[in-house]
């Protein structure tokens, strides 16, 4: 889980998986691409009703976050968070993993 602004906001419950364990079976014409600050995070979202399902993550950009509560037959309510990431203090946060 993340406390940055775009996360809390959207609500992310973050599934970081590598690239080759993702697949997405339909609707890729139908996602659009948000960057902004350093332009490494791919925030993917539906042209049509707004929701995040997925992106490449600022601090792993070779992952892949899944938004767990975009998929099917998976309860949110029933997934609990196994790690926290300072994402307001974003560098500092960064800095600690890395250590």
């Amino acid at each position: 889980e993340c406390n940055c602004s775009i996360c809390t906001k959207k609500g992310i419950l973050h599934l970081i998986v590598p690239p080759e364990q993702f697949e997405l079976l339909q609707g890729e014409a139908d996602l659009a691409t948000y960057q902004f600050n350093t332009n490494t995070a791919k925030h993917t979202f539906c042209r049509h009703c707004g929701i995040h399902a997925f992106y490449v993550p600022r601090s792993d950009p070779d992952k892949i976050s899944v938004n767990a509560r975009c998929l099917e037959r998976i309860d949110p309510a029933t997934l609990k968070p196994t790690s926290f990431f300072d994402g307001r203090n974003w560098e500092r946060a960064q800095a600690a993993r890395q250590n």
